[in-house]
Formats: structure tokens, sequence, C-alpha cells
């Protein structure tokens, strides 16, 4: 009886192995492509009409009206030229304001801006990607309207898994720049938000910059499969690692965490993840290894694998493993 539960309980681990693979290697996270601005309060007009008082406002108005005199202007002249001066740029930026097309270059350039980081860094796994649920057709038909993705119902919406939206206002100054606030709401409503200003176009890079490194950088624990085995690379405690006087304090914080320090073999593989595929990159630090040794990427001859004390005085860093 025994021999025949072992056989189908090996049959059942049999058939749940690739199911747990394919949860250990999920897709990414799929979002909503299209990412809906609101507008808030234009902090330009804000800061012109309270940066100064009313008083002040009347002084730089009346100083105006007093140059345009001295210059040979009659008064009342003097006064239409400053109001129509005024007028003139209270119409120029309606007009930069007004209208549609701001949420779509703000969309579009961070989606830009996001794909061009991945494309940069290449990493193994891609943790967030934009998901168009719609059929092609109807899509080309919705672009050609010059109208963007509206309105989904729950079939359609049923596989994606995120949806970004935003507030823009234009920014304090007056010099062109945008502050945005892009929050991520995820279906469990968990919300993540970023915020940047700048121009339009470098704005947007900045928050891409934000969320490729939040959403893409690893995580604690984090396991990887080195061989025909797999390792969890636990991090430090609160942070990815930490920095240690000696190699026996590392190792008493690795044993609290129920881990130990890696091997030069595990180091090595670890830094050529990278941060952006499970792993840590080493730099030119030194780092602690088990059995009192460290790894020194700078002293490779005859082996970055030295005693303590061939480093002593000089920082050591460390992170756990299991």
């Amino acid at each position: 009886m025994k021999t025949i539960n072992t056989l189908v309980m090996a049959f059942v681990m049999g058939l749940l192995a690739p199911a747990l693979a394919h949860a250990e290697h999920q897709h990414s996270m799929q979002i909503w492509p299209t990412i809906p601005f609101v507008r808030g309060k234009d902090l330009c007009q804000y800061q012109d009409a309270y940066s100064k008082s009313k008083n002040a406002q009347s002084q730089t108005l009346l100083s105006n009206v007093i140059a345009l005199m001295r210059e040979g202007a009659q008064d009342v002249f003097a006064i239409g030229i400053v109001q129509a001066i005024d007028e003139m740029e209270n119409t120029n930026r309606a007009r930069a304001a007004a209208g549609q097309g701001m949420d779509v270059l703000l969309e579009g350039s961070f989606k830009a801006s996001l794909d061009s980081y991945y494309r940069e860094v290449q990493p193994a796994r891609r943790q967030l990607s934009f998901f168009n649920p719609m059929q092609l057709s109807q899509l080309v038909r919705t672009v050609r309207d010059q109208k963007r993705q509206g309105y989904l119902d729950d079939k359609l919406i049923r596989d994606l898994q995120g949806v970004f939206w935003g507030t823009y206002s234009f920014g304090p100054g007056c010099t062109g720049n945008v502050l945005v606030t892009l929050h991520l709401e995820d279906k469990d409503g968990e919300t993540y938000s970023f915020q940047g200003q700048g121009l339009p176009h470098s704005v947007m890079q900045s928050l891409a910059g934000q969320v490729f490194e939040y959403f893409q950088r690893t995580k604690f624990p984090s396991r990887i499969a080195m061989g025909k085995s797999s390792v969890d690379v636990l991090g430090a405690p609160g942070a990815p690692f930490a920095h240690t006087p000696d190699t026996a304090s590392a190792e008493r914080v690795c044993k609290q965490m129920t881990g130990r320090l890696p091997t030069p073999e595990e180091l090595e593989y670890i830094n050529a993840l990278g941060d952006w595929n499970g792993g840590i990159t080493l730099r030119n630090d030194i780092w602690a290894l088990e059995n009192n040794k460290v790894y020194a990427p700078d002293l490779r001859n005859p082996s970055p694998v030295r005693t303590a004390d061939e480093v002593r005085g000089q920082a050591i860093h460390f992170y756990c493993v299991r």
C-alpha cells in the first residue's frame, strides 16, 4: 500500500511540476495600453495670481505705465499698451493650454521611454507590459478616427492586471514645465505612485525610469536556478545588501535569517544575473563569503577569493542566501 501511495504521489507531482514551473516563470503584469490623464490646477496661473500681493501687482503695473510715459507715450496710450501686452500674454498661454492632445503626448512619451529602457537593459523577464485586448481591426478603426481606446467590457479586461492613470498641471514658474503624477493600480487594489516635473517629453522619460527601476529591480527573496538546483537570494535585513566589520558578523546575521553567506560560485552567478534579473551586481566592492573568505573583484591575480585579513580595513559588503 505504501508503495502504491508513493507511486501515486510521484505521478501527481509529475503532473504538477510543469504547472509549478510555469507559475515560477509567469508572464509579466499586463497593463491596459491607454493611460487616462486628468488635468489639474494650472500652477503657472496660480503662481502669477498669488506670487505677489494685490498691492505689489498694482505697483508693477504703475511702474510699467510710468516707464512708457517717460519714453513719450501719453498716459491713456501707456495704460492701453500695458493692458494689450498683458492680454496678449494671457491669450498665448490660453492657446497653448487649449484643446486636446497633452494627455496623448504624455502617454506616448511614457510608453516609448519605458520600452527604450527595456531595449537598452534587455532583462530576461519583463515585469510590466502593455496588453491590448481589442482586435487589431477595431484598433485600426479607432486610430483612423483619431480617437483613443475607451470603454472596455468585462470580457475584454479580464486578462488585464493593472491600469495606469495620471494627473498633470502646468508647473510653477511658467517655463513650459508640467507637473505629472502617475499611478498604477493593480487588480488587488494596490496602488503605486510616481511623480516628476519638467518639459512634457523629459518628465515622462524620468517617470519611465522610476517605474522601470521599481518593478524591474530585484525583489527579495529572489529564487534563481543554478544548474539542477535553485538558490534563494535573501538579501540583508531591511536592504538588498549591508556592510559588516568582519565575515563572522555577517555569518551570524545570515544565521538569524535562516540562511548563510554565498559561495564564490554563487556570488559570481548572482552577479552575472545583475540587478534586473533577480541578482545583485558586485560593482568593485568587497563581499563576504563563507568560511571567513571575501571576494575582491579588483584582486584577480591569482584569485579574487581572499582571506579577510588580506583586505583588513576595507569596507565589506554582504548578503545572505539559502
